[in-house]
């Protein structure tokens, strides 16, 4: 039998696998837990917007995919159902922005996510709140995963 803690990093493994976008921001999983995640990127200039500072939509799909993982460790599937964000100071060029996203509370099959965004001083650069939604299906069967291990 799996622990919370392979779970989670089998759930990682497979979501990885399919996300090309975070791929393409250069969005990086640095940890995985059960209801947790950090993620990390660098500001690029692709990265960078008309005022010549971090995109706010970057800033918010870091926060988002790193949500994602935090929500979808326990392997049963679970989407966004409803997001907000703070944006409280620019990432610049050359920033080392990290999300770490923490549940909050999970009853039935709604969760609350709180994931803050930091630069490499640890200065906040946003506040994250991501309501999620569990639907049918896991990411993985578990019992095929035991049989293999």
């Amino acid at each position: 039998m799996l622990d919370d803690q392979a779970r989670a990093e089998r759930c990682a493994e497979i979501m990885l696998a399919g996300d090309a976008a975070s791929r393409a921001l250069g969005l990086e999983l640095e940890e995985i837990g059960p209801g947790y995640a950090r993620m990390g990127l660098t500001v690029g200039a692709h990265h960078i917007n008309g005022h010549g500072v971090c995109h706010g939509g970057v800033i918010f799909t870091l926060a988002d995919t790193c949500f994602a993982f935090a929500c979808n460790s326990r392997n049963q599937n679970t989407l966004a159902q409803h997001a907000m964000v703070s944006y409280l100071a620019p990432g610049r060029l050359g920033d080392r922005l990290t999300a770490v996203a923490r549940e909050v509370s999970q009853v039935g099959r709604s969760g609350i996510y709180d994931v803050r965004v930091t630069n490499q001083d640890g200065a906040v650069i946003a506040e994250f709140r991501g309501f999620s939604r569990m639907i049918k299906g896991r990411l993985f069967d578990e019992d095929q995963a035991e049989s293999t291990t």
